[in-house]
């Protein structure tokens, strides 16, 4: 990105977003850091300017557009203008479907693929008013390939992917860009739960059917976000670029 551009990044506190925050801060851009944990949010946001950046800390609920649009107002209050959205608030509990409730199914719904509606539906005028922008949501190889034990997981990250796609089309018109980033196994907060809730069998048995045999990083996560965010890649849109050690091929 070149150097001022104003980016929010939901799930910023920690994990993908803390280091998409970080890395888009070094490639010059004002980021704000949104995210229902206020007190995570406000830590990133010092390590944005303790590393010389811009940053805000925003209170968000991604599954609350009201909640969304207050926040959109106060980036828009502090620096005028929104040129990246990146989703990469997300949140899964490994089981079997048939052990899930109606209540699993609205939560991981709610949190991985109508965040992404809300933030893109609240966004997305005030790009299309000043005819550029660019949108990066961040699915999961186990929406393009499935993940045993994340059924529904994988179902609301397939429909991020999907939407993302229309999405292109209808916005690119206007000058906006929309892409996503698939990782795999990444090395979060959010894994390290699950591995805490016994399932590193399972994590060891996908990291072993991974071409390149480990977890991804955050930073590497984070780096292909900042390509999809820069003018080297003006001239793609709808794709959804996988960083997953090779998982998936297609």
């Amino acid at each position: 990105m070149s150097s001022g551009r104003v980016a929010v990044v939901t799930g910023g506190a920690s994990g993908i977003g803390r280091a998409v925050c970080l890395a888009l801060a070094r490639d010059g851009a004002r980021v704000a850091v949104a995210d229902i944990n206020t007190t995570g949010a406000a830590a990133v946001a010092d390590e944005v300017r303790a590393a010389g950046g811009a940053g805000l800390a925003v209170p968000m609920d991604v599954t609350s557009r009201p909640s969304v649009a207050a926040g959109v107002e106060q980036v828009l209050a502090a620096w005028g203008q929104i040129d990246l959205l990146v989703n990469a608030a997300g949140w899964d509990r490994i089981m079997p479907f048939v052990d899930t409730t109606e209540e699993f199914w609205d939560r991981v719904i709610a949190l991985n693929y109508r965040g992404v509606l809300a933030t893109c539906h609240v966004v997305l005028p005030h790009m299309i008013a000043r005819g550029t922008g660019v949108v990066v949501n961040i699915a999961s190889e186990a929406g393009r390939a499935g993940s045993s034990g994340e059924a529904v997981y994988s179902g609301a990250k397939g429909a991020v992917i999907a939407f993302s796609k229309a999405l292109a089309r209808e916005v690119a018109r206007h000058g906006i860009r929309v892409n996503v980033v698939a990782p795999g196994l990444t090395d979060t907060p959010l894994l390290r739960q699950l591995i805490d809730d016994g399932h590193e069998k399972l994590v060891q048995a996908i990291v072993r059917a991974t071409p390149l045999q480990r977890l991804a990083r955050p930073e590497e996560i984070a780096d292909a976000v900042v390509f999809l965010a820069s003018e080297k890649a003006s001239f793609i849109t709808g794709q959804t670029l996988s960083v997953g050690g090779g998982l998936t091929m297609v």
